[in-house]
């Protein structure tokens, strides 16, 4: 079951190839998570040493997060990955030129997951053209129902 979804991220790269990540959380984080509360649109992932870390998405906290809990909606969170997953990631980032971006936050077995996409960046006439291509495909949609 999906919380939520990059959109931003499919106009602005090329993706790749993805990979699922779990995510160091605190409690007030995943109950907001859960109900919602969650945007990915100007978060990205970065690589700090062999770990990799989501910065920018902001999980607003719930008003009936007890008092006592400091929250910080922006704070940077830990992903969870197989070592020999992450020393392929940073290769790639490393030497290609590609950046991590993340796709979707979702459930899956009751744990919170983060799909990130190992992306290029598009030109704004890369961006141009799959918008030209889109609308003809939607074209030929309507072309082919008014035919019927």
């Amino acid at each position: 079951m999906s919380i939520a979804q990059n959109k931003k991220a499919f106009h602005d790269y090329f993706i790749e190839e993805r990979f699922e990540a779990g995510l160091a959380l605190q409690g007030w984080e995943v109950k907001s998570m859960r109900a919602g509360r969650v945007q990915l649109q100007e978060a990205y992932v970065i690589v700090k040493g062999a770990e990799l870390f989501l910065l920018g998405a902001h999980v607003s906290p719930l008003s009936t997060v007890s008092t006592h809990v400091e929250a910080d909606p922006t704070r940077t969170r830990k992903l969870l990955m197989h070592a020999e997953e992450i020393g392929k990631l940073i290769g790639q980032v490393e030497r290609a030129g590609y950046t991590l971006v993340p796709l979707d936050l979702h459930l899956k077995k009751g744990k919170i997951k983060l799909e990130i996409g190992l992306a290029k960046g598009k030109k704004q006439h890369d961006k141009r053209e799959v918008e030209k291509d889109r609308e003809w495909q939607r074209e030929q949609q309507r072309l082919m129902r008014n035919k019927r």
